[in-house]
């Protein structure tokens, strides 16, 4: 397995250009997927719960950036910029704009460490898998997306709906009580993300991935989601942005190499 750290053969100007203009568009984004709601919530617009959420449901949503870019590497600076940017952000931050995100979406639990540290966790994950996939297999990011969306969006709807309809529970000793309800809702929702995130770019729109087969994309699916649910499952819920992304991941990833052997 050879690290790829090279543009690719032909890196022409124009080749250039593109993923310059990439950088802009993810940068732009996440910073508008931050920047609303930390104003929305200084002008009492909506509550600092809200504004957490509205962060994590759609500024990770930049991962679905990372594919069309010619030479993927520069994804990885842009994850590490976000996630020093996120480190910073604490309540005594010298910089204004730093310290009024850190009051924006703050929580509780925070205070002690002064620092955004479910946020931090976030930016990690994402940094984490899109460095290793973009060295070692730049063309089938659709798992590190996959992963990423899981912890985006289906760890956040199993928790709505566990802690709101959930009635049977699921208690173990290291973790926050957990439901039945909850944790079916991760599976299926992680399912449907995984089916998504493997259709469209190892079917509809390849671009530089390595192409996939329906059944392998339901197979993948099914066993991408399973993971996903014993992990959150068993995962302590301070660590859960940590360990469902990178450990659900990375062994798909490493079953789908066994599985080609």
């Amino acid at each position: 397995m050879i690290l790829q750290v090279l543009p690719p053969k032909n890196y022409v100007i124009s080749d250039f250009l593109f993923d310059m203009l990439m950088i802009a568009v993810c940068y732009i984004y996440v910073f508008m997927t931050i920047l609303i709601p930390v104003a929305l919530k200084k002008k009492d617009k909506i509550s600092k719960f809200t504004a957490r959420k509205m962060v994590h449901l759609f500024a990770g949503l930049v991962v679905l950036f990372v594919p069309f870019f010619i030479w993927p590497i520069y994804a990885i600076f842009i994850a590490l910029s976000l996630t020093l940017l996120v480190y910073f952000s604490s309540k005594e931050s010298s910089v204004k704009q730093l310290r009024e995100l850190y009051e924006s979406i703050g929580e509780e639990a925070e205070e002690k460490s002064g620092r955004l540290m479910g946020p931090l966790n976030y930016c990690i994950s994402i940094t984490v898998l899109i460095l290793v996939f973009v060295l070692l297999s730049p063309h089938q990011l659709y798992f590190p997306i996959a992963g990423i969306l899981i912890m985006i969006v289906a760890d956040t709807l199993a928790s709505i709906v566990g802690k709101n309809w959930g009635r049977i529970k699921i208690k173990l000793p290291w973790t926050s009580a957990r439901t039945v309800l909850g944790s079916a809702t991760m599976f299926g929702s992680a399912f449907l993300l995984c089916l998504g995130s493997f259709w469209y770019f190892g079917i509809f729109m390849t671009l530089h991935q390595k192409p996939l087969t329906w059944n392998i994309i339901i197979l993948y699916s099914v066993i991408t989601a399973l993971l996903a649910t014993i992990i959150e499952l068993i995962s302590p819920s301070t660590l859960d942005d940590l360990t469902v992304p990178i450990c659900t991941t990375i062994i798909i990833y490493l079953l789908t190499l066994i599985y080609y052997l």
